[in-house]
């Protein structure tokens, strides 16, 4: 029973890892839809587009959470 419960902790750890590599580039693609119409001053726009950098550098990474979080700033600086 013991090496089951480890064997369904690692198989939901593997899930949750891979859930996060693909929320990465799903935010990307937000962050850069709502980039082209957003009214910004130069400054928040230049702060989006280095989250959004960081974000992708992250992903490439596989540091995937660190990925989603920087993502997730820029998306609250666009309102998304």
């Amino acid at each position: 029973m013991k090496y089951s419960a480890i064997g369904l902790f690692a198989g939901l750890l593997l899930a949750s890892a891979s859930a996060f590599a693909f929320h990465c580039p799903a935010d990307m693609k937000k962050i850069d839809a709502a980039m082209s119409g957003a009214k910004l001053s130069e400054a928040k726009m230049s702060e989006v587009k280095k989250l959004r950098t960081e974000g992708e550098s992250l992903h490439k990474a596989g540091k995937h959470q660190d990925s989603v979080d920087t993502l997730s700033r820029a998306m609250k600086i666009l309102g998304i």
